[in-house]
Formats: structure tokens, C-alpha cells, sequence
């Protein structure tokens, strides 16, 4: 099952680049990602059998994250038969000088697409942190001509800014796995890199090399999740690619490094290092959260606005496991929710787009007025993204910010919530303005298409705050124990 999971969508992949008919290959794209999800769903009923030597399985952590991405790329994938259909035949003389040529090929995005949910369940099933390594630059390979489908100058830039700089981390990602395997070079005949392995060995290990290990590991990979002041691709990523791939960047991708930091995380806990590696996580986290806050006060552009969002949120993935025990609980539910809640934003945020043609949020008045539904989405994500009751995003900064005061740090908890006003203020700002006033033209009416998608993700991030399923429960539970204390 879990060959399936990454061999599936590859495969598909493949093929979308030989099929000649559009709609063939839209329909490919949603029955592959339908396939995906169900077998991430038998993967959560069941336990599939670990494959290539266990260097591929499935553990509560993996199972978790799996689960967002699949759910995230179907509804993406439905959304994404409507977007390809809008962006049919929009010629480059029709959209200035600065578009360079047509959109790239609908073979390559398609395909592309495909292999980017390959890539990211590979590094979500990787327990050997070399293929993990490879997973992780797989994924930017994979995802570098989605941001460039619309081959404008600006998107050109960010493709290459994304290139460069999440190699360069990738570089010291893998400076970092050799570092490892210095730290436990004395503690078996063996240079195995699969993480039970290294779990067992960890006591043993050479701690200043381990820590080295952990801090280039934390960079590396911290540059691909976002974290300040290494995230400086992302703004301009996730504002020049479509909205649909800046869904799945900011719901998925940064998730996916997010899990690799955490498989470090357990190493550095094993070994008797976890203050060091949280402390380094703490600070990360509450720098990044800053450096949001800052850039989201009057931001002019409301693609850029989501991405700086995503910034401040992957600083409160670092602070929840930065505090461990009850943190590391919220910081898993926070993952889910951020992700439901900002897909549903970028996909909205392409709907706008369509309607308006600027990104400029100054340019964008009358929303809940001429695109009633997109505009009661927009409202209502602007509260979900900003913690507001009762969505599960509410839900898990409150466990966030209760996690810190229990452990005696009200400083840190008094950061975080001054931050978080300073966050929403800023957003508000931008994002009720746009949705109110008087609209300027008559838009037609939204395809079903269009809202569909993103409104399944909002009554999903809805349904968090008010009801977490059992089986989520249970897997967060589990997740949490993973990284330290049980709760």
C-alpha cells in the first residue's frame, strides 16, 4: 500500500504528459488523486506493512500528514479542472509585455502536479532520513514549473528564487544527515541512517556532533518550511504561482518539512538533547511569528498577505513543539487546521483574481457584493487563519498558548498573543476592506467549481473548532506521544 501511495500518482504523472486531449488528462488528475485519498484512508483503518528494506512506513506522525496532503490535493485536483478550463486559450498579447509566453503546457502542469504529491508521500513515508533528504528535493524539482506556469517575469524570479535558495538549503540539510551519522559513527559497525535505528542508537551519541547535526538540519530544512529569516523565497512563491498551487505549498509542502525537522526532533530527544533542539525551535518559531507580524501591516498585495500568513503560522508549528508536552499536541492540531484554512484562502484568492486581474488588495472592493460567495469565504477565512471561535484554528492556538503558561513561561505566552493582535489588526485591515463597499463592475456568476472546493475546506476547518473525530483525536494523541511526554 504504501508503494501504491507514491508509485500512483507518478505514474499518472507520466502519463499526463503523453495524453494528447485536455480533458483526459483533468480526468486523470482528479481519479489519481481520488485513488490517493483512498488509500490514505485504508492506510488510517489499517497498518500497512513497512517496504523497501523499512525504509518506507507509515508510523502516527506519517499517518497524520498523509492524511492532510491527500485531502488537500483532491480538492485541489477538483478545483484545478475549473481553473485549467478559465486559463484556456488566454492568449500572451491579451496580458501585456510582461508575460513572456503562454502558459506553460496544461501536460506539464498536470504532470508536474502529479509528481508533486509522489514527492511529498514519499517524504511523508520515508523513514530513512537520506531518502527523506531526497524526498525534500524532489518536491522543489517537482513544484519549480508550477510557479512558472504563467511564464511572467515576476513568476520567472520567484521560480528561480525558490531554485536557489531552497537548494542552498537543502545543501546544509545534507551537511546535516552526514554530521548524524558522525555523532553515531561509534555506537554500531553500521552507518544506517533509518530513524529506529538511529532512536536506538541515539543515547549513545557524540553530542557535539549531534548537535551540529540538528542545527544544520533545522536550517536546511527550515528554509523549505518557511521559517525566518530563511523564508524569503516563499512570499514571492506562493504570490507569482497559480492559486491552486499555492494551496498546496502552503497546506502540504511546508508540512512536509515541517515532519522532516520533527524526525530530527526525535533523534536529538533520544540522545538526551531535547531542551537544546527546543530551545533552538522556540526561538525560531517566535522570530518568524515577528517577522510576519511586520510585513503583514499594510500589505498592498493579498497573495503576498497569505504567504507572509503562512510565515507566522509554521512560527507557531516551531513554538508548539519548541514547548513540547501540550505544545506539541496543539502544534499538530494547528498543522491540520492551517492547512484546511489556508488551502481554502489561496483558492479563494484565485477566484478573486479571476474577477478583479490585480493582486493589489487596494483594487479589490465590493467582494461579499460582487462575488457573494467567494466574498462570505473570504470573510470567514480571514477569522479562521486569525484564531477567531469557533474555528479549529481558535482551538489550537488557545492549546498553544495554554501549553506555555502551564510550563511557567508567560513571556513567551504574552508574545505570542501579542503578536497574534498585531497579526489580526493587519489582516483585518486588508481583508475587510476588500470585502466591503460598493462593487465597481457586475461580475458573472461563480462556477461550481470555483466554490465548491473551497467551501468544503471551510465547514472542515468549521468542524474542528466545534468536533475533532475520534480517529484524528486519537492520531494527535499518538503523534504528540511520539515527540515527548505522553499526554
Amino acid at each position: 500500500m504504501i508503494g501504491a501511495l507514491i508509485i500512483v500518482p507518478a505514474l499518472a504523472g507520466a502519463l499526463c504528459f503523453g495524453l494528447r486531449n485536455n480533458r483526459a488528462r483533468r480526468a486523470l488528475l482528479v481519479a489519481a488523486a481520488a485513488a490517493h485519498a483512498a488509500l490514505a484512508a485504508a492506510a488510517w483503518r489499517g497498518s500497512p506493512a513497512p517496504t523497501l528494506y523499512d525504509w518506507l512506513a507509515l508510523d502516527d506522525l506519517g499517518r497524520l500528514f498523509l492524511g492532510i496532503t491527500s485531502l488537500l490535493f483532491l480538492v485541489a485536483a477538483v478545483y484545478a479542472v475549473g481553473y485549467l478550463a478559465r486559463e484556456k486559450g488566454r492568449a500572451a498579447g491579451d496580458r501585456g509585455e510582461d508575460f513572456l509566453f503562454r502558459n506553460i503546457p496544461e501536460a506539464v502542469f498536470t504532470g508536474c502536479l502529479l509528481l508533486f504529491l509522489s514527492a511529498m508521500t514519499l517524504v511523508i513515508t520515508s523513514r530513512h532520513l537520506g531518502l527523506l533528504w531526497a524526498g525534500v528535493e524532489a518536491t522543489t524539482l517537482a513544484s519549480a514549473p508550477l510557479i512558472h506556469f504563467h511564464r511572467h517575469r515576476r513568476s520567472l524570479e520567484a521560480t528561480w528564487k525558490y531554485l536557489v535558495l531552497c537548494s542552498l538549503g537543502i545543501a546544509v540539510a545534507l551537511l546535516g544527515s552526514f554530521f548524524l551519522s558522525v555523532a553515531l559513527r561509534e555506537t554500531s559497525s553500521s552507518s544506517s541512517l533509518v530513524l529506529d535505528d538511529l532512536l536506538r542508537r541515539a543515547p549513545a551519541a557524540d553530542v557535539p556532533w549531534l548537535r551540529a547535526a540538528f542545527i544544520c538540519l533545522l536550517v536546511g530544512y527550515g528554509t523549505k518550511m518557511g521559517l525566518a529569516p530563511l523564508h524569503s523565497w516563499l512570499p514571492d512563491a506562493h504570490s507569482e504561482a497559480p492559486s491552486v498551487v499555492s494551496a498546496l505549498l502552503s497546506g502540504a509542502l511546508l508540512n512536509c518539512a515541517f515532519l522532516a525537522i520533527l524526525r530530527v526532533l526525535q533523534v536529538c530527544l533520544a540522545a538526551g538533547q531535547g531542551e537544546f533542539a527546543r530551545d533552538l525551535l522556540l526561538g525560531f518559531g517566535l522570530f518568524s511569528m515577528a517577522t510576519a507580524a511586520v510585513f503583514l501591516v499594510r500589505q498592498p498585495d493579498f497573495k503576498r498577505l497569505l504567504a507572509y500568513s503562512s510565515v507566522e503560522h509554521m512560527g507557531l508549528l516551531a513554538v508548539g513543539v519548541g514547548l513540547g508536552g501540550l505544545g506539541n499536541y496543539g502544534a499538530l492540531l494547528h498543522a491540520v487546521s492551517h492547512s484546511l484554512t489556508k488551502g481554502m484562502l489561496f483558492l479563494v484568492a484565485g477566484n478573486i483574481l479571476a474577477a478583479y486581474q490585480t493582486k493589489a488588495a487596494g483594487g479589490v472592493r465590493g467582494l461579499l457584493r460582487g462575488l457573494p460567495a467567494s466574498g462570505i469565504l473570504w470573510t470567514a477565512g480571514l477569522f479562521a487563519i486569525a484564531g477567531s471561535p469557533p474555528f479549529g484554528t481558535f482551538l489550537s492556538e488557545f492549546t498553544l498558548v495554554r501549553a506555555a503558561l502551564e510550563q511557567g513561561r508567560p513571556v513567551v505566552a504574552g508574545a505570542m498573543l501579542l503578536l497574534l493582535a498585531v497579526i489580526f489588526a493587519g489582516m483585518s485591515r486588508t481583508m475587510l476592506a476588500m470585502s466591503h463597499g460598493e462593487a465597481a463592475t457586475k461580475h458573472p456568476a461563480e462556477s461550481f467549481l470555483a466554490v465548491a472546493p473551497p467551501a468544503v475546506l471551510a465547514a472542515l476547518a468549521l468542524l474542528l473548532g466545534l468536533f475533532i473525530p475520534p480517529p484524528l483525536e486519537t492520531t494527535l494523541r499518538l503523534a504528540a506521544r511520539a515527540l515527548g511526554v505522553p499526554l
